[in-house]
């Protein structure tokens, strides 16, 4: 068979008359095999004129509950490099957001976030308007934000730490800043991170300018193309995930791209998307088996 179609939601949602009516919907299917409590594969034979992300929305419409659908090759599932957006993504905030509320602005700045997010506005000058009015907070900040308020997405740590034990390369890749990512990546367990660099005044105020060229869109991208090049591996070996505009790139570069509880925008147009599942739902669709998860 050519094809899989991975099924992730709740238990209720995946029993044997659900898994039975996406068989019927798929062209020759096999018997679907549990990779763990609300997962499961099926693999089939993808015909020539069907779209595999026109495919999985067909079968989310058949189940008709919060299950993620991705459909792929059956071949090169597991991959050999994961580059992954932080901000809302392998966190579930929006760090700059949060360094605006040290300053009054949480509301303003999050909006001007949120149009970036969703393509409305172009990425750079977005971040160059928003850094610019935190200029004077104090860095000891970031450890304040760090502390209180940044929490994981559920399923990170395992996420990073079953590709890493099964050879997989790791990169987070941020339009932030790296005062968070490279703390953040060596809480997840990510092997190195990439994003933009604040200015100081004095090595510890922030001057309210950020080091150029901004690394967003483009960089994500590059940073995806070096690697790959770098490791000697195929487009089919990689996989990036993201939820906003400036991910776009990257995740249609990607042999896999994954929108994970993406702008809409980002949803639309990526191959694979996650809406309900927290990131183990990565595993899942790389073929790993619950009991093959690293426990963290």
């Amino acid at each position: 068979m050519t094809h899989i179609a991975t099924l992730i939601g709740p238990s209720i949602a995946l029993d044997a008359p659900a898994l039975a009516r996406v068989r019927a919907a798929l062209t020759g299917a096999g018997e679907p095999k549990l990779l763990g409590p609300g997962a499961a594969d099926i693999p089939f034979s993808l015909s020539a004129d069907l779209d595999q992300r026109e495919l999985a929305v067909h079968l989310r419409s058949v189940l008709n509950a919060p299950v993620d659908v991705v459909v792929q090759k059956a071949a090169n599932r597991r991959k050999k490099l994961f580059l992954a957006d932080m901000d809302s993504t392998m966190i579930g905030q929006e760090c700059i957001d949060e360094l605006a509320d040290f300053v009054g602005l949480k509301t303003h700045v999050a909006a001007i976030t949120e149009r970036a997010m969703r393509g409305e506005i172009a990425f750079e000058p977005a971040l160059r308007e928003r850094v610019a009015l935190l200029e004077g907070l104090k860095v000891s900040v970031v450890e304040e934000v760090l502390r209180d308020r940044i929490r994981l997405t559920p399923g990170a740590r395992a996420l990073v730490a079953t590709m890493r034990a099964n050879g997989a390369r790791t990169c987070l890749v941020s339009g932030g800043f790296t005062l968070f990512t490279d703390r953040i990546a060596a809480m997840i367990g990510f092997d190195q991170s990439r994003a933009n660099t604040l200015t100081l005044i004095d090595g510890h105020k922030l001057a309210g300018s950020v080091a150029e060229p901004i690394f967003g869109r483009d960089g994500k991208r590059a940073a995806l193309l070096e690697m790959r090049q770098e490791l000697s591996l195929a487009k089919d070996d990689t996989m990036a995930i993201g939820d906003g505009a400036n991910d776009m790139d990257m995740i249609a570069e990607a042999g896999l791209g994954v929108a994970y509880h993406a702008k809409p925008k980002v949803a639309e147009a990526a191959a694979a998307r996650i809406d309900h599942g927290d990131l183990t739902a990565l595993l899942y669709v790389q073929g790993y088996r619950q009991e093959e998860f690293v426990k963290t």
